[in-house]
């Protein structure tokens, strides 16, 4: 370290948080895309990249980035002059900001190879990622390496300000041969190769994961600038903040309006992935680019995510269930290209020199050619060993249960405990069989068949057609009625619809379902007043079905059959 700086260090302290806490938004980004029975599986594998990558990149993959042999040994360089030299800010700070950048570009990979891949292979492969493929081409670039030198007519050196190349399209690259060598979920393709629909199960999830990751990017590229004590640094951090919110605002406009446009409604998870997708793409030229530039990038890459997700789900059949390879590798290649192309100095488009854009595609060519590589040969040991995929039944049961041993109700999403207190929290206790209303207690073996017939209605409707039905049936002396959320549809399927791009071929519907037993309520009457309320000549208006009973019991008091459904406690 060469001068000191308190207020370089603060502002790289904060952005390796920031940065940091962009781990989690990649675990909720990846849970809400993925189905409930893998949370945890996808909970697990987030946390413990981040642990391993933190430990590998200590003690080997810094040393080979900086030069240094590692940060065991303080940051000693034992083959060139002694320490490296980290600027303004101490040793162990720039250590743990560049690891944090680390376990970024290793859990990229995660979500793209969700849901089906072994818990002890990710951390093989995360591992690896750690240790050796980042550091590498993170040295060509930001160690001192031969693209942070390349020479190409007028231009000399690779840009990437905070790492659209070294940290996501190593991680998109990553991802895109991990999942082709992995192959797609069960139910991915049918017989013909068409891809179908396997939506997430909590947008809410994936919508906070988006905005824990934009606010961790106000780390992970203004902090870049490793300072911000002078002027110069200052303006330079301004602008960056600047460019990075407007590209991924554009993008996430873009990406709306083109999904809109494609599919007649605005898609809902490609909108969110387009934030991401703008965020990645300006992350190489953030300081390079002024911010109308920044809107153009920003416009453009939330248009290509749609369209390489598409591609590679349709076109190529690699299923990706959270878009990984469109918004980090093909993004994050288009944005260090976009340096070259819309740089203030040297880019093509402001300059009409085409130098410092070939310095461009010659380094996120390198980049690629090695990833691509380097693992492949990995994902193939990883699958003739101790193998990628976990078997059928793993995958179709869950991943929670048979590679954690979660069982249900201690899930790791935001689902409903089955093991709570059967009294509720705000129940009455029981009471004893002498305080209970004094009737007569029948036994199960001599319950009288009933002598008035009793028939249980049950009717699925639209959700928001419920209020209209409850007042309908209330009005026709219904007072008791049991209602749940479902999810259904009829012989139409719910009508043609699309997830990201694909047809979902079996859309389930939110529906409400309500339960009604009757005895001295003509049947008749519940019908007449069910079609009142839920028709409106439109598919999907409803079903309503009728049962006959046998045999009610009132477990309160004993009481059964028309005697049990009478009484202010029906249900």
């Amino acid at each position: 370290m060469s001068n000191f700086n308190a207020i370089d260090t603060i502002w790289l302290i904060l952005g390796a948080i920031l940065v940091f806490w962009m781990q989690a938004g990649f675990a909720m980004v990846e849970t809400g895309f993925t189905r409930a029975k893998n949370a945890g599986n996808i909970i697990m594998k987030n946390l413990m990249d981040f642990c391993f990558g933190s430990l590998v990149f200590w003690l080997v993959g810094y040393g080979i980035m900086f030069g240094a042999l590692s940060p065991v040994f303080g940051g000693i360089d034992l083959f060139t002059t002694g320490s490296y030299d980290t600027g303004t800010v101490p040793f162990w700070v720039h250590f743990m900001f560049n690891t944090v950048f680390c376990a970024t570009s290793a859990t990229i990979v995660s979500g793209a190879m969700a849901e089906r891949t072994k818990f002890k292979s990710y951390l093989i492969y995360s591992i690896v990622i750690s240790t050796l493929i980042y550091p590498i081409e993170g040295h060509w670039i930001w160690g001192g390496g031969w693209l942070s030198t390349l020479k190409i007519g007028t231009w000399t050196g690779f840009h990437d300000y905070a790492g659209s190349t070294v940290v996501h399209m190593v991680g998109g690259i990553s991802a895109l041969i991990g999942a082709k060598i992995l192959g797609p979920r069960i139910g991915k393709y049918d017989k013909d190769g068409k891809a179908k629909a396997i939506p997430g199960h909590s947008l809410t999830l994936g919508a906070l994961g988006v905005f824990i990751l934009w606010m961790g990017w106000f780390g992970f590229n203004p902090a870049s600038s490793y300072g911000i004590s002078t002027l110069e640094q200052a303006n330079d951090v301004g602008n960056v903040f600047m460019t990075t919110n407007i590209a991924a605002a554009m993008a996430t406009i873009s990406a709306m309006f083109y999904t809109w446009i494609k599919y007649k409604k605005p898609d809902v998870s490609m909108t969110l992935n387009g934030s991401l997708a703008g965020l990645v793409a300006i992350t190489a030229g953030c300081s390079a680019v002024d911010p109308w530039a920044a809107a153009v990038i920003g416009i453009i890459s939330g248009i290509l995510l749609v369209v390489v997700v598409e591609f590679v789900d349709q076109k190529l059949k690699i299923d990706d269930p959270v878009g990984a390879i469109g918004v980090h590798g093909a993004c994050g290649l288009f944005g260090s290209l976009c340096v070259g192309l819309f740089g203030r100095e040297g880019g093509l488009f402001i300059t009409g020199d085409p130098s410092r854009f070939f310095v461009q595609l010659v380094g996120v060519a390198a980049v690629l050619a090695f990833v691509a590589i380097a693992m492949t040969i990995v994902f193939m040991i990883i699958k003739h060993t101790v193998g990628l995929r976990v078997t059928t039944e793993e995958e179709v049961i869950g991943l929670d249960a048979l590679e954690h041993g979660l069982t249900q109700g201690s899930y790791a999403d935001f689902m409903p405990a089955l093991t709570a207190s059967p009294l509720g929290n705000n129940a009455k206790e029981a009471v004893s069989s002498d305080e209970a209303v004094p009737v007569q207690v029948m036994t199960e073996s001599k319950l009288p068949a009933s002598d008035i017939p009793m028939s249980k209605i049950e009717i699925i409707c639209k959700m928001d057609r419920f209020e209209v039905l409850k007042h309908e049936l209330e009005r026709v002396g219904i007072t008791g009625m049991t209602v749940v959320n479902v999810m259904g549809c009829g012989i139409q399927k719910g009508n043609t619809k699309y997830y990201r791009g694909a047809e979902v071929t079996t859309n389930l519907l939110p529906k409400i379902k309500v339960e009604v037993v009757v005895c001295e309520v003509p049947v008749t009457d519940v019908i007449s007043a069910a079609k009142k309320a839920l028709y409106t000549g439109n598919i999907g208006d409803g079903k309503i079905f009728v049962y006959g009973i046998d045999t009610t019991v009132k477990v309160r008091t004993g009481e059964t059959n028309a005697d049990a459904l009478r009484g202010e406690d029906q249900f």
